[in-house]
C-alpha cells in the first residue's frame, strides 16, 4: 500500500521551531517532493519543494530564510525545518510526490499525504 505519512506538527509559540517529516512506504529517489500548507478558509499553497537529486530547492517568498527543506533518500524521508514561526504559518501541512523537478504548484503533484496540523499561537 502506497503511503506518505507526515509527522512533527503541533502547537508552538511564535518564534519557535518545528521539524516536519514526510515518510514514504516506497522509494522516493526519483521523485520531487513538495510541502504545502492549507490555512483555514484558504486554498492549499506551495511552501517548498526539493528535486530528486536535492540540487533544486524552492521556497515561497513568505518562508525564505526561515524554512529549510531536505531529504534522505536512504530513509525515503523528506524534512521541513521551520524556524522563527509566525501565527500566519498556522495550517495543515501536506507533503506530496511529483516529477523530479516539481515546483510549488499543486497540480504538478500526483500523490499526497494526509497532513499534519501546525498551530503557531501564544
Amino acid at each position: 500500500q502506497l503511503q506518505l505519512v507526515e509527522s512533527g506538527g503541533g502547537l508552538v509559540q511564535p518564534g519557535g521551531s518545528l521539524r516536519l517529516s514526510c515518510v514514504a512506504s516506497f522509494s522516493l529517489e526519483n521523485y520531487g517532493i513538495g510541502w504545502f500548507r492549507q490555512a483555514p478558509g484558504k486554498e492549499r499553497e506551495g511552501i517548498s519543494s526539493i528535486s530528486s537529486n536535492s540540487y533544486r530547492r524552492t521556497y515561497t517568498e513568505s518562508v525564505k530564510g526561515r524554512f529549510s527543506i531536505s531529504r534522505d533518500n536512504a530513509k525515503d524521508t523528506v524534512y521541513l525545518q521551520m524556524n522563527s514561526l509566525k501565527p500566519e504559518d498556522t495550517g495543515v501541512y501536506y507533503c506530496a510526490v511529483g516529477p523530479p523537478e516539481a515546483g510549488l504548484e499543486t497540480n504538478e503533484y500526483d500523490f499526497w499525504g494526509q497532513g499534519t496540523q501546525v498551530t503557531v499561537s501564544s
